[in-house]
């Protein structure tokens, strides 16, 4: 790879992280994804949410499909080693070349919706969209998203899941979601839709507030 790609990787990497910071709502991200042609519609996606295990189960899943024979699309967080572990596609990361690209993509696009709503995207904001672009362009059967936090509110919710999957409940992030269990539920179960399955692992009164809102929407 050529040092002026190490380099631009390197600066975008920088400005993605100069965006760090927790700012949950949908308007931005649903603006950003409206700029970029609504990527996210042009795939049936699985959304994993929960507090323990979303990592793993989402491996799980897309082996599974991929093994099937379906071309897939995972996105994933936090990485280990490399931000490019994030987005992959049959099991190969995207390359230092195409963050650069999308990341361009993302910024023209987040300008366009800063001007609009008087906010830039966050570092997952446009991260989460760049894996729904990136997902689009490649052509993926299906993809396996990872919830960030919560789920409510959280940029991965901007998509309309195929399937929505809650691993289990408990406390976390209690300053954003909620002192109590049942808060949180009600946070993560806001990755459900209507008429569509929800797969849950959830016990007590976590699993109870998951089967309200089940029965709510249907």
């Amino acid at each position: 790879m050529s040092s002026t790609v190490e380099e631009e990787y390197f600066k975008v990497l920088r400005e993605l992280y100069d965006l760090r910071g927790i700012k949950l709502g949908l308007d931005v991200i649903k603006g950003l994804l409206e700029e970029l042609g609504n990527p996210e519609k042009d795939y049936p996606i699985i959304l994993v949410g929960g507090t323990n295990g979303k990592g793993s189960t989402v491996a799980t899943i897309s082996s599974i499909l991929w093994e099937s024979g379906f071309r897939v699309g995972v996105f994933t967080k936090p990485h280990l080693c490399r931000f490019t572990e994030r987005i992959v596609v049959d099991g190969r990361e995207i390359d230092k070349k195409e963050v650069v690209e999308y990341y361009w993509k993302i910024r023209e696009a987040g300008e366009m919706v800063s001007k609009k709503l008087g906010r830039f995207p966050t570092f997952f904001e446009c991260n989460t969209a760049m894996a729904f672009k990136y997902f689009s362009d490649k052509k993926v059967d299906v993809a396996v998203v990872e919830v960030g936090m919560g789920g409510r509110l959280d940029a991965t919710n901007a998509c309309e899941p195929l399937v929505s999957v809650i691993t289990n409940v408990s406390l976390e992030h209690t300053k954003h979601l909620g002192d109590t269990v049942e808060k949180i539920a009600f946070e993560k179960s806001g990755i459900i839709r209507p008429g569509r399955p929800t797969v849950s692992a959830c016990s007590g009164s976590a699993l109870r507030v998951v089967e309200e809102r089940c029965r709510e929407l249907g």
